[in-house]
Parts: structure tokens; C-alpha cells; sequence
């Protein structure tokens, strides 16, 4: 049975983690998962802090909730993106070739699945479908740029 370890290092403005499952497709997804759930959960604690500085209430229940909050939004956005990632890496295993179309193709189906799994309707999982081509396709073009 393989191990696992775990390795990270932090350098301005970059956080890059090394996880070793075994298996390439579990590393990736699950990377994805840490990297953007983590990005979800800061994102919500700001936006809470600010809420609460501006607000001038700071209690008990108000903190629950945000860490509520946090951890439902770090794990959304972070299976979101596990669930994308996975896909991108198997289009590409399956393709055989590494280019935007994975992204495109990746976005698409996980787009599609994540709107089928909150139960929308026909046109709106192919509207999520088409959106999440669209954004992870112009994610990958962008990066090309620089």
C-alpha cells in the first residue's frame, strides 16, 4: 500500500502543495480540493469580518455562524473543484493530449454535474454546462498570455 505524505511551502503570493496519495488523479483532485476550498473558506471569513466590523455586532452566534459558514463554502468550492480537476485529468488521460480543449471539456462536464446534483431543470444544466466550458477554457487561454 502506498504512503502518503504531505508537503507544502509558502512564498509570496504562491502557496504550493505537494500531495502524494499514489495516484496521480487522486493528487490532482484532491490538491484542488485544498488549494480553492481554502480560497473559499478565506473568502468567506472576510466577507463575515467585514460584515460584522461594519455592522459593530460581534457575538457568539455571529461567529458560529461564519464558521458555519466557512466550512459550507470551503467544501462546496473545494469539491467543485476537486470534481474539475479529476475531470480536466482523465479528458487529457483519455484524449492523450494535454491542451485547452481538456479544460473545455472538464468544465463542461462538471459544470453539468454540479448543476444536475442541485436538481435544476434541463436548460439549466445545459446553461451550467456551457458556463463552465466557458470559464475554465478562458481560464487556461489567460494563462497562456503570461
Amino acid at each position: 500500500m502506498p504512503s502518503t505524505r504531505f508537503l507544502g511551502s509558502l512564498s509570496t503570493p504562491r502557496v504550493d502543495i505537494t500531495i502524494d496519495t499514489g495516484n496521480l488523479f487522486f493528487n490532482q483532485a484532491l490538491e484542488g480540493f485544498l488549494k480553492i476550498g481554502s480560497v473559499a473558506a478565506t473568502r468567506s471569513i472576510a466577507e463575515d469580518s467585514f460584515k460584522a466590523i461594519n455592522g459593530g455586532k460581534l457575538s457568539k452566534h455571529c461567529l458560529e455562524r461564519s464558521l458555519k459558514k466557512m466550512c459550507k463554502e470551503g467544501a462546496y468550492w473545494g469539491n467543485v473543484a476537486g470534481v474539475y480537476v479529476g475531470m480536466e485529468y482523465g479528458v487529457g488521460r483519455i484524449r492523450g493530449t494535454w491542451d485547452w480543449k481538456n479544460a473545455m471539456i472538464g468544465g463542461a462536464l462538471t459544470g453539468a454535474l454540479v448543476s444536475a446534483a442541485t436538481n435544476n431543470n434541463k436548460d439549466q444544466i445545459v446553461s451550467d454546462a456551457l458556463t463552465g466550458g466557458a470559464v475554465a477554457t478562458a481560464s487556461v487561454l489567460l494563462n497562456y498570455l503570461t
